[in-house]
């Protein structure tokens, strides 16, 4: 690999590293596989982040705040419902704070965390079952409820939930779609 750094950084596959020249900050980013970046000019040391996408959210502060609350209230409230119904889960608990819901189902089944992001205005689900997802809210033109939804597959939080919970609770009706959201 060139580490040249004779016009002022190079990136590793972690970092942006910052190197001055003649007193002139100029920026020069190369890959560790050696694939130049365009210049950037810029003052600023930054770690790159590459697993993580910006999202085309359109969604207010407020609005945002509102129906991710929503979600989460009734979320929580029927978590708590069907642990009250089953007798099938030794050791599970639903709490619900600060934006966190967590969810154990015991120890064969694994503990489900769905939170707020408020700065990328998503809801993420940690799943013992399908691993991390993240959640953008999406509104279909003409409706005004709209769903939370995993880009990469287009599935609702609620038809997850609706499969993962449904098949562990396979003795009691589950319904996460009559849900809001």
């Amino acid at each position: 690999m060139n580490r040249s750094i004779e016009q002022g950084i190079f990136m590793t596959s972690k970092y942006i590293r910052n190197y001055k020249q003649f007193g002139t900050p100029f920026w020069h980013a190369e890959t560790t596989t050696g694939i130049n970046i365009p210049k950037v000019h810029t003052e600023q040391t930054t770690k790159a982040y590459s697993s993580q996408a910006e999202t085309d959210c359109s969604l207010d502060n407020a609005t945002y705040e509102r129906v991710c609350a929503e979600t989460l209230d009734a979320l929580s409230d029927y978590f708590d419902e069907l642990m009250e119904q089953t007798n099938d889960l030794p050791g599970s608990d639903v709490a619900y704070g600060d934006g966190v819901l967590t969810i154990k189902l015991g120890s064969a089944h694994g503990t489900y965390v769905i939170n707020r992001q408020t700065p990328n205005k998503q809801i993420w689900l940690s799943s013992p079952s399908s691993g991390p997802k993240r959640f953008d809210f999406v509104t279909s033109s003409g409706d005004n409820n709209g769903k939370w939804i995993y880009k990469h597959s287009g599935e609702s939080l609620h038809e997850l939930l609706q499969l993962e919970i449904g098949n562990i609770l396979k003795n009691q009706t589950v319904n996460f779609k009559q849900l809001p959201y």
